[in-house]
């Protein structure tokens, strides 16, 4: 007689249930590795915006600020590589990118916005505080584009770099 075997397959939560699965978060939240590299790199560009916000607040009000893991957009042409001005690059990677306000596809109005793609940024970064430099000399370039100034008068000490 053939003996059928039934094989119930383990999920996270009958693991949990039977106390073989974690139980609760591995580290505080008081532990700064309790946040993500992603966290990380929010907070840092968070920083990185309000030296400049602090200045330009009032022009700065309609502007967002978003970040992406990589870029969806290609170069112009992949042979020379040409960026349009919106598009903070080095080489053929684009950094970030100026969103101008517009509508979308339902015909609601959107809000410009710049959006920063955060593992080509960290790529270039060997430490944490070179990225907060990156992001910060990237941001006051695109601020600049948003803006219709030069990157100079967005701050003064800046090099232009880009």
């Amino acid at each position: 007689m053939a003996r059928i075997e039934s094989r119930r397959t383990t999920t996270s939560r009958s693991a949990a249930r039977r106390g073989r699965g974690i139980r609760g978060p591995i580290l505080p939240t008081s532990v700064p590795a309790h946040r993500s590299r992603a966290d990380r790199f929010d907070r840092t560009v968070l920083e990185a915006f309000a030296r400049i916000d602090h200045r330009w607040h009032e022009r700065l009000e309609r502007l967002d600020i978003a970040v992406d893991e990589v870029p969806k957009i290609r170069a112009i042409d992949p042979e020379s590589v040409n960026w349009p001005p919106e598009v903070v690059a080095e080489g053929p990677v684009p950094l970030s990118r100026l969103v101008p306000a517009g509508i979308d596809k339902r015909g609601e109005a959107t809000r410009a916005r710049i959006v920063l793609f955060r593992r080509p940024l960290e790529r270039r970064a060997k430490h944490p505080h070179e990225l907060e430099d990156l992001l910060y000399e990237i941001l006051v370039e695109q601020v600049a584009t948003y803006l219709g100034v030069d990157p100079d008068e967005v701050d003064p000490g800046i090099d232009d770099d880009f």
